[in-house]
This record gives C-alpha cells, structure tokens and sequence, in this order.
C-alpha cells in the first residue's frame, strides 16, 4: 500500500504539468488564431489543429468556443499569467499599495493602457458572436458583472486611500470608473490616431476632475 501510495503522489504533478502545458497549447493557438482572423473565422477544430491536440481535448483542457475566448481575455488581463483570478492580478496588488487615490488611479490607468489594446477586440468579437449565441452572450453578461464588481471593489480602495469628492457615494464613484474602462470608452479615446497613452491620460485627467475633492 505505501508504494501504491508514493505511485500516486509522484504521478500526480506529472500529470499536472502535462495538463497545464496542454492548456497553454490550447491557449495560445487560440490567441493566435483569433488576432489572426477573428473570432467568426476561427473553429475549435482549427485551434486544436495549431494545439496538436484532439477536438475533445480542446473541450477538456479550456472548455467550448466562448471559453476559449474568456481563458484568453484573462489571461490577457492577468499579464499573460493562467488561472489567475481578478482580486490576485499583478496591477491589483500595485493599486492597492499606492498611498492616496490619485496614486492607485495613476497605476490603473497605465495599467488599462498595456492591456486594453490586447482585450478590446476580444471583448469586440464576443460583443459579435453574442448578438446572435446564446452562449456567447451569457459569457458577455458575466464578463460584464464581474467588471462591474471589481469597480466596486476599486471605489472602496479609493475611499481607503482618501481625497475623494464627499458627495459621491461609492456606487456613483464605481460607475463613473466603470464607464471609462468600457470597450466602447477606448475606442472613442483611441480613434484618429490616438496611442493607448492617449486613453491612459485621458482616462486619469477625467477621473482626477469628476472623483477627487482636490
């Protein structure tokens, strides 16, 4: 019995690393084939093709299409990092480090900057697909949730760091945040030309006006 039981335990991380290499596989095949062309145009079997995987194994490893495309929205958002949950991102832990609200607004908006241009048309192709699946629509709809969740979040830190405008409740604060971090809100920022920086400085000079007291 204890070698049956050392069997297990030395197979279990072996089988863990193959499963996370093939998801990683599946991951970036994904990601390629969906900058490459588009949502619509690309299959699972296309993405298990580029993985060297099976179909089924794409469904095990990530999930369906519209699961493919969230694992690689956050894995976009989490700085290229697997399985990392919104609270535990990189630029969370630095947000909620800085001293004062201007400070933990600074290190969001240059944040927003690096990532947003890898997760916009992401979010423009499920935004898409939605209109017309289900499925896609249901993972929008979370996506969407969870969004305004972690705004929620955020206002409460920049309570916590002070210089807030007093009449402001926290909902309002989160809201206001909420519009600017839009797809939408950045392609507006963006258009003509405009560098993410662009949106970054924008996105900071309108939060500094409309939340601050100073």
């Amino acid at each position: 019995m204890p070698d049956a039981v050392k069997t297990r335990l030395y197979r279990s991380p072996l089988r863990a690393a193959r499963a996370a290499a093939t998801r990683g596989a599946v991951l970036d095949a994904a990601r390629e084939l969906f900058a490459d062309r588009g949502y619509a145009a690309t299959s699972v079997a296309e993405v298990a093709r580029r993985a060297g995987v099976s179909v089924d194994t794409v469904y095990t490893a990530v999930g369906r299409k519209p699961q493919l495309l969230l694992a690689i929205h956050d894995l976009e958002l989490a700085g290229g990092v697997d399985g990392v949950a919104s609270p535990q991102r990189d630029y969370v832990a630095v947000v909620r480090a800085a001293p004062t609200a201007r400070a933990k607004l600074e290190v969001y908006a240059a944040a927003l900057a690096d990532r947003l241009p890898r997760v916009v048309p992401l979010l423009e192709s499920l935004q898409e697909a939605a209109r017309t699946d289900p499925e896609c629509a249901a993972v929008l709809e979370s996506l969407e949730r969870r969004r305004r969740e972690m705004m929620g979040h955020l206002a409460h830190d920049l309570r916590a760091g002070g210089g807030l405008r007093r009449d402001l409740d926290d909902r309002e604060v989160a809201h206001r945040l909420w519009m600017a971090n839009s797809a939408a809100y950045y392609r507006l920022s963006t258009a003509d030309g405009r560098s993410p920086q662009d949106y970054a400085a924008l996105v900071l000079e309108t939060w500094v006006a409309t939340l601050l007291a100073d």
